[in-house]
């Protein structure tokens, strides 16, 4: 690893303060992605800015008709909230399966949405349940917020505050997940909004990162069941191919995911 700055600051306009004076620097959050690249050297930033203290990111709450959760917060502290809970369970029982207790204990909501891991679980939830991913300077819908493999529509210094997850009717979701390293082969979250919309939303599987499934999504708004769907499915072509799935592999997980979410759904 090579040698960095740690810097700490407590308020956003510090901690951009910081990164232009250190313009190699990073943001530092959960830090699973960056700490590991560092250590492999394939990343080498001359300072870390954490933002664990910055006023103002952390907090969970439902706000009107949205649950609202605080860049800040941990995996551990979304899976485990009574407010979580209360409002979309399937979401805390989503963030209860991310990684392993080691992860879910350091690793936070806006660094991974902010990261856009292909494999990421908050991804598919936020394109499912059409949320909002709020910055220090403007509000993103999911929908033009992930831009492909670890790609988001964040510009330079951009800071993510906070997510906003519309309440919904009901949602599901399931993963296949690799037995060792648990990432999803691929997840499927379903959600059906209060206004009887319907949107499917998939990770681990696309080549090109979390996608949703439009004609899942039309049969699913005139008949919310597992039958509905039972006989649709997506083309291999623009699947992930790698050791472990191959894209006809992955492209059958869409649609067995996506049955058992429907399924799971409430």
């Amino acid at each position: 690893m090579y040698a960095f700055d740690y810097l700490k600051p407590t308020s956003l306009k510090e901690a951009k303060a910081m990164l232009d004076e250190n313009p190699d620097g990073k943001f530092l959050s959960g830090g699973h992605t960056l700490l590991p690249a560092m250590k492999l050297r394939l990343a080498g930033p001359s300072a870390l800015i954490d933002l664990s203290g910055v006023d103002g990111m952390r907090g969970i709450a439902v706000k009107g008709d949205s649950l609202v959760i605080g860049a800040s917060m941990k995996h551990r502290e979304v899976a485990t909230s009574a407010v979580v809970a209360g409002a979309i369970p399937t979401l805390a029982e989503m963030v209860g399966t991310i990684g392993d207790p080691a992860v879910r204990h350091r690793g936070t909501i806006g660094g991974s949405i902010a990261n856009n891991d292909p494999s990421a679980d908050y991804a598919a939830a936020a394109m499912a349940l059409g949320a909002t991913i709020v910055t220090d300077s403007r509000r993103i819908a999911a929908d033009d917020f992930f831009a492909g493999l670890f790609s988001t529509s964040l510009e330079e210094g951009e800071i993510v505050t906070a997510v906003e997850f519309p309440l919904p009717k009901r949602m599901g979701y399931q993963k296949f997940r690799n037995p060792a390293s648990r990432y999803a082969l691929c997840g499927v979250a379903v959600a059906e909004t209060k206004a009887g919309d319907v949107r499917v939303a998939v990770i681990g599987a696309g080549a090109d990162g979390v996608f949703r499934v439009a004609e899942f999504e039309t049969a699913l708004k005139a008949n919310f069941s597992a039958d509905a769907i039972k006989d649709l499915k997506v083309p291999a072509d623009g699947m992930a191919s790698d050791i472990h799935a191959d894209q006809e592999y992955r492209a059958h997980l869409v649609g067995v995911m996506a049955r058992r979410a429907v399924a799971a759904a409430k």
